[in-house]
């Protein structure tokens, strides 16, 4: 195969999955709003609940966080998920937060230090601006460190074995003849 072969495959299995990832987002997103509207409608308007609406945000967010995993580990980085479910998960959630935190600096510096203080700028600085930093951030640290090729478990194979199944024959010692009759 020719290395422009290799390159061009390369390019196209990353698009592919950056692709993936962002219709995983997609479905986080919606999950976000729609839940977010729903329970601000509902359980956690302001006039039912003091702070209802970071509340609503909370549980919006978390609940996007965990569908967007789902996506993640089982079709965008299916190949290189861990077998270590709890710790994968946690790493996730932990990217994730602070790729929300780069949406809120960026809504925090619009917002209090331009002093761009419409519902556009606010719009544009956290689910344009911040939406995009923090989709950048979180596809490179998911892809290099969460669901990293060089992370996965390797199957243990039992003695006198290789990982393959296939029989794996004793070394000779060194500098020793070996005679067969």
């Amino acid at each position: 195969m020719s290395r422009i072969t290799v390159s061009r495959d390369r390019l196209l299995a990353f698009v592919a999955q950056l692709a993936k990832f962002g219709m995983v987002g997609l479905v986080g997103f919606a999950v976000d709003i729609t839940v977010f509207n729903l329970l601000r409608a509902t359980v956690l308007s302001p006039d039912a609940v003091e702070a209802g609406p970071i509340w609503a945000k909370v549980i919006s967010t978390v609940l996007a966080i965990l569908a967007n995993w789902v996506g993640n580990r089982y079709w965008t980085f299916s190949k290189d998920r861990q077998s270590q479910t709890l710790r994968e998960g946690l790493e996730f959630f932990a990217v994730s937060l602070v790729g929300m935190g780069i949406g809120l600096a960026c809504l925090w510096v619009s917002h209090y230090v331009l002093g761009y203080t419409s519902v556009l700028a606010d719009n544009i600085s956290s689910n344009v601006v911040g939406l995009l930093l923090g989709a950048v951030f979180r596809f490179v640290l998911y892809r290099y460190w969460v669901f990293s090729p060089t992370r996965r478990a390797t199957p243990t194979a039992p003695a006198g074995q290789t990982a393959t199944g296939s029989l794996r024959l004793p070394a000779r010692p060194e500098g020793r003849l070996v005679t067969e009759r």
